[in-house]
C-alpha cells in the first residue's frame, strides 16, 4: 500500500500460482484493506478463512465468455489508474461509483509451462492471458499510488512493509518487474506463433527478453558485471558438486556440449551401417576452443583419447561425455586439473572419486540438451545491434564429392567424417586432424590456412601418417594442402569455392592424397 491516505483502499487478487497468497491476503486484510478477487482465487481465500469479495461487485457484471472476460471494466481500471491524491479524480470516480485500487497481486496464466509440455495450438490460446497482463501494466503505470506484486517470492518482502505501508522506491522496484514479466510473456507467447505457423522465416522482431537466473561474480575479467538469464521454461544443468560456475564456465560448458552433436552425413555414394548402440563422444575444451574429441565404446576409452589428443591444453578445460560416466572414466579424470565434467550419468562410485577434487565442478545434464542447443536461433551482440542465425531448412543437403583421382579408403572416410563433424565447432580459420576416431592435432583462429595446418598437424606428431585432415574453408592455394601432405596426411575434406581449386585438384593427385569437397563451408568467429 502506498501510504496512510489508502489505508481503506481496496487489494484485487488475480494468481494461478496460489502460492503464499493466503498469507498476504490475511496481511492486507488486517491492515483494514477490503480483498477482492476473481473466482477462482476468492474460493481458494474464503477456504482459508478470509472474507474476499468477487470482482462482481465492483463491476456489476458477471464473468463473460467462459471466464475470457472478468476484470476488464473501467470501475476496475478506474479505481488502479486513478490517482486519489488528486480532488477531481475523487470527485470523478465517487460519481461513478468505484474507489481506489491500492494493490494488485497478479500471477498469469502458466502460458510458457503450457506450451513446454507440447500443448495444441487450441489449448495454447486458452492460455494467453489478457485481463492479467491489463491489470499488471496498468498498476505497473501507476506505481506512485498503486503496489504490484507479480511473483510470490515478493509477497514476504511487502507482508513486512504492510504496517507502515510500501514506499515509493519498492512500489517502483515492483513495477519495473512487472513490466519485465508482462515483456517476458508477450516474447513467449510471440517465439511460439513463430516457431509454430512460421518455421521457415526468422522472426520480425527478436524478442529475447528472459528474467534473471543467476547474478554472476565476475564477467570475463573480474573488472566486468555478469548475470545469466534463462527463460523460466528451460531447466538449467543440474550441478552435482563445486562452487558456482561462472561466465567463462558458462561459455566453454556450452561450447563443449554442441560438440557432442553428430551433424548429419552427407550423401558421400558409399554404403554406412548404422552403429547400434552409438559409440561415446567425449569432447575437452578449453576457452570455447576444442582440445581433443573422440569416439570409443566405451567412455573410458573415448575419454583417454580425446585427453591424450592435447593434454597440456586440457589442463584447467572443461570435460563432457554423452554417455555413462562410470568409476574407470573418473579414475582417468582424477589425473587432470579440470574445471567441469559433465555428462548425463554418473555412477555413484564415479562420483565418489570425482568429489574428492575440491575444486572440480560437476554437472548433470539432461541428455536431450546438447541437440537443443544446436537447434535453437544462435544470437549475439554486434555493433549495439543483435545478429541472429539458424540452419535453413530450406537450403540444399550438403554433397561431398571425390575431387582426386584416389578415393578414400573405409578408414579414412570414418575419419574425415569426424573430422569434418570437429571442425565445425573450431574458431575460423580452423584445421582438425583425425586418425583412428580421434582427434589428434587442433588448430583454431589463425589468420592464414597454410598456418594453420601446419599447426594443426605439427601438434598431430606422428599421428597425421595416415590421417584425415579438415579444413572449415576451401584452401585459396595448394600449399595449405601440401602442408597437410608433407606431414604425411593421407585424406582431405574442405569446402569447394576456391578459384585455385583445379590446382589443388592437380597437387592432390600429383601427392596421391584423397581429397573430398564439400558444398557448404563452417566458418566460426
Amino acid at each position: 500500500m502506498p501510504g496512510e491516505s489508502q489505508q481503506h483502499a481496496a487489494a484485487l487478487f488475480s494468481v494461478y500460482d496460489r502460492t503464499g497468497v493466503v498469507e498476504l491476503a490475511k496481511d492486507f486484510a488486517s491492515a483494514g484493506v477490503a480483498i477482492y478477487a476473481t473466482s477462482g482465487t476468492r474460493a481458494h481465500l474464503r477456504g482459508a478463512g478470509i472474507d474476499a469479495r468477487d470482482v462482481d461487485e465492483l463491476t456489476g457484471f458477471p464473468a463473460l465468455f467462459e471466464g475470457r472476460v472478468k476484470t476488464l471494466h473501467p470501475k476496475i481500471f478506474g479505481g488502479i489508474l486513478g490517482d486519489f491524491g488528486s480532488a477531481a479524480h475523487r470527485e470523478e470516480a465517487q460519481r461513478y461509483g468505484f474507489g481506489p485500487i491500492a494493490a494488485v497481486v497478479v500471477n498469469l496464466y502458466p502460458f510458457e509451462q503450457t506450451v513446454a509440455r507440447g500443448a495444441t495450438l487450441e489449448e495454447a490460446i486458452e492460455q494467453i492471458d489478457i485481463g492479467g497482463v491489463a491489470l499488471i501494466r496498468a498498476a505497473a503505470k501507476n506505481f506512485e499510488n498503486v503496489t504490484v506484486l507479480v511473483d510470490p517470492q515478493q509477497y514476504p518482502a511487502v507482508r513486512a512493509a504492510l504496517p507502515g505501508g510500501v514506499d515509493e522506491s519498492a512500489r517502483r522496484k515492483l513495477a519495473t518487474r512487472a513490466f519485465e514479466r508482462t515483456a517476458e510473456y508477450d516474447a513467449a507467447i510471440a517465439r511460439y506463433l513463430e516457431a509454430g505457423l512460421l518455421p521457415s522465416e526468422l522472426p520480425g522482431s527478436l524478442a529475447l527478453t528472459l528474467p534473471l537466473a543467476e547474478k554472476l561474480r565476475y564477467g570475463e575479467n573480474p573488472q566486468s558485471r555478469a548475470a545469466f538469464y534463462l527463460s523460466s521454461t528451460d531447466a538449467f544443468p543440474e550441478q552435482l558438486w563445486g562452487k558456482a560456475l561462472s561466465y567463462n564456465n558458462m561459455l566453454d560448458l556450452d561450447a563443449t556440449l554442441r560438440l557432442l552433436v553428430r551433424a548429419p552425413s552427407p550423401e558421400r555414394g558409399e554404403s554406412e551401417h548404422a552403429q547400434d548402440p552409438p559409440p561415446v563422444r567425449a569432447a575437452v575444451v578449453k576457452h570455447t576452443v576444442p582440445c581433443g574429441v573422440a569416439e570409443r565404446r566405451e567412455t573410458a576409452s573415448a575419454l583417454r583419447e580425446a585427453l591424450e589428443s592435447d593434454p597440456i591444453s586440457a589442463f584447467g578445460g572443461i570435460v563432457a561425455v554423452d554417455g555413462h560416466l562410470d568409476a574407470a572414466s573418473a579414475e582417468i579424470l582424477s589425473a587432470y586439473f579440470l574445471e567441469i565434467v559433465a555428462a548425463p550419468h554418473f555412477s555413484d562410485d564415479a562420483l565418489e572419486r570425482l568429489r574428492r577434487k575440491r575444486n572440480l565442478r560437476i554437472i548433470r545434464y539432461e541428455a536431450s540438451l546438447p541437440g537443443r542447443l544446436a537447434r535453437e536461433l544462435r544470437v549475439r551482440s554486434a555493433l549495439g545491434g543483435v545478429l541472429a542465425e539458424d540452419d535453413d531448412p530450406g537450403s540444399p543437403p550438403e554433397r561431398w564429392r571425390i575431387v582426386s583421382q584416389r578415393a578414400p579408403s573405409p578408414s579414412e572416410w570414418a575419419d574425415l567424417r569426424f573430422a569434418w563433424d570437429v571442425v565445425r565447432h573450431v574458431k575460423s580459420n580452423g584445421v582438425v586432424v583425425v586418425k583412428d576416431g580421434a582427434t589428434r592435432g587442433i588448430c583454431a583462429g589463425q589468420t592464414n590456412r597454410v598456418s594453420a595446418v601446419r599447426i594443426a598437424t605439427k601438434r598431430a606428431g606422428q599421428w597425421s601418417r595416415g590421417a584425415a585432415c579438415a579444413s572449415d574453408g576451401f584452401f585459396p592455394f595448394s600449399d595449405g594442402l601440401e602442408a597437410a601432405a608433407a606431414a604425411g596426411c593421407s585424406a582431405v575434406i574442405a569446402p569447394e569455392g576456391s578459384i585455385r581449386d583445379a590446382e589443388v585438384i592437380a597437387s592432390a593427385d600429383a601427392q596421391a592424397i584423397s581429397l573430398v569437397f564439400s558444398t557448404y563451408r563452417y566458418f566460426l568467429h
